[in-house]
């Protein structure tokens, strides 16, 4: 089937480059690290603080949403699935700080 088709190597690469690039999940990573430094910040803060950390776990999970959808990966699923159930944890302890 394939004997008969050409490959053009560049676009090959291109491609390779492109789904690397697109499965890379180090973005999401450098994102939910601050996110992790602002809510610690915010822990420390005196006052109202409960709607800005509600936002902040807002933007963690979509963050972990994101590299559940990045990584099929037998290792980091579970790991998703884990931190999934943390924030949600932590959704609802906020509920009683604001």
């Amino acid at each position: 089937l394939l004997d008969d088709c050409e490959i053009d190597e560049n676009r090959l690469a291109a491609e390779v480059i492109l789904f690397a690039e697109r499965s890379s999940i180090t973005e999401e990573l450098v994102r939910l690290s601050s996110h992790l430094s602002q809510l610690d910040e915010f822990l420390h803060l005196k006052g109202a603080v409960g709607r800005r950390i509600e936002f902040l776990l807002q933007e963690m999970n979509r963050e972990v949403n994101t590299i559940g959808a990045k990584a099929a990966d037998l290792v980091i699923s579970p790991l998703v699935v884990e931190i999934k159930s943390e924030l949600e944890k932590m959704r609802e302890q906020i509920q009683n700080i604001e």
